[in-house]
């Protein structure tokens, strides 16, 4: 566990600093909060406390906008309700008092270090990957881990860190679908200040964090093939460039990867890297959907209700043999992350002494799968428009916008004017514009230079 503390050690904050030392952290100071924003930067943190006399909303924003993710916790001395919940506002996770309470700091460093969900598991389909994770978990060989979405591939990949020798390491996880293309480099790799416009500091990457533990790579069949080629050198060679560096940069990690689709299949499109799929796939293992695992569904459900009933202050309830029977005729195409969601509204939804099957509602109707099923698709193309654009300058976009409407029109300006919102007059001067710099203009037909 790496403690970042931001305030000057002394007094209550230097005691919880021994605290926290006692129960095994590594300590690191800043301050101020640039000293502390610069600690993030090179080196990382698993959990940040901050002295309640700095401005917490000014480094939360700051960690936002650095896609850093550290959780924050305000300390202060006698502090009323209303600071304690201004500093909850301002993006702390939680508040704690000083002088610090040894149990209270222990619950805290426990909770950082815990993954959100236990591993929790008995089915012999689930045995077989459990026991297989296991003993991999002792080598530092790659490891793929595929299954469906909400199968738990992240919670596997904790565990064989957990299980490694690198486990009192650092563990960093990188979602590769949820960054846009253009700034996954920067988020892998980091990058030098200066390095591009914006870069105003220098600032390490997910590797370099990584640095002696273990990086997991979520999601690695959205990554752009054109990135592939560096994650693969940085693979083999166990170094990286920063954006913008001038020297290689040699890191000691274990790479683990998860991925929802066949890779085989997207290396036959050409979406995938060949190469790469062989280097990240020393050691695969599936994760059996939940509909493949029906042992688990009832030790899930009981855990969600104990989670969620502490976590709303409600008394836990047990479940009627009804409600356990809807429960294991359902599909589970959502797999845990579904059957989470249906505890968690069932927790809230359930009256008297039970939870009754009229408490789980289950979204087991077809025509709403075929629903969600659509907008997903509309979602995840949005997101690819989007995606497409960042980076982009407004010009760029103009430009795409213009020829695209006109290609739609066959060519027929005055109609591409028109659901454009502009003149036909300012339509032909921005295609003469594009034509003196060389670019075809369509005419729907063929393509053709305006003279």
């Amino acid at each position: 566990m790496r403690l970042l503390i931001i305030g000057t050690m002394r007094g209550p904050l230097a005691t919880a600093a021994q605290i926290a030392m006692a129960r095994g952290a590594t300590i690191a100071n800043a301050e101020s909060i640039p000293q502390g924003l610069s600690t993030l930067r090179l080196r990382g943190a698993d959990l940040l406390f901050i002295d309640l006399r700095h401005p917490i909303d000014e480094i939360s924003k700051a960690m936002k906008e650095d896609r850093i993710s550290t959780p924050i916790i305000a300390c202060g001395i006698d502090p009323s309700p209303e600071e304690a919940a201004a500093a909850i506002r301002a993006g702390a996770r939680e508040f704690l008092p000083l002088p610090p309470d040894p149990e209270l700091i222990a619950a805290i460093l426990e909770a950082v270090t815990t993954e959100k969900h236990d591993l929790i598991w008995r089915d012999p389909a689930m045995e077989k990957t459990i026991r297989m994770a296991e003993a991999v978990a002792k080598s530092d060989a790659s490891v793929l881990i595929t299954g469906e979405s909400g199968t738990g591939k992240e919670v596997i990949a904790r565990l064989i860190h957990k299980s490694s020798r690198r486990s009192a390491k650092p563990f960093i996880s990188v979602n590769c679908a949820a960054i846009p293309d253009n700034l996954l480099e920067s988020e892998l790799f980091g990058h030098e200040k200066g390095a591009f416009t914006g870069a105003s500091h220098r600032r390490i990457g997910k590797f370099e964090e990584a640095h002696g533990g273990t990086l997991l790579l979520d999601e690695i069949s959205e990554m752009d093939i054109r990135l592939q080629a560096k994650l693969l050198r940085a693979i083999q060679e166990r170094v990286i460039d920063r954006i913008g560096g001038t020297k290689p940069v040699p890191v000691d990690l274990r790479i683990l990867a998860t991925s929802n689709r066949a890779l085989p299949n997207s290396v036959a499109k050409g979406e995938f890297r060949e190469d790469l799929y062989f280097r990240l796939n020393v050691v695969s293992l599936r994760i059996p959907a939940l509909r493949e695992r029906p042992q688990d569904i009832l030790p899930l459900a009981h855990h969600f209700i104990a989670h969620f009933s502490m976590l709303n202050d409600i008394p836990e309830r047990k479940m009627t043999a009804d409600a356990k029977r809807k429960l294991l005729a359902a599909p589970w195409r959502g797999n845990v992350r579904e059957l989470e969601n249906i505890m968690h509204r069932a927790v809230l939804l359930a009256e008297g002494s039970d939870i009754t099957p009229e408490a789980i509602t289950l979204d087991d109707d077809p025509q709403l799968y075929r629903q969600r099923d659509i907008a997903a698709r509309v979602v995840d193309q949005a997101e690819t428009i989007t995606r497409a654009l960042v980076g982009k300058t407004v010009s760029d976009v103009e430009q795409g916008l213009i020829l695209d409407t006109l290609d739609h029109c066959l060519g027929n300006r005055t109609q591409a004017a028109r659901i454009l919102g502009i003149s036909i007059r300012t339509l032909r001067n921005k295609l003469n514009e594009y034509a003196a710099r060389g670019i075809e203009i369509s005419d729907g037909h063929k393509s053709q230079m305006i003279a």
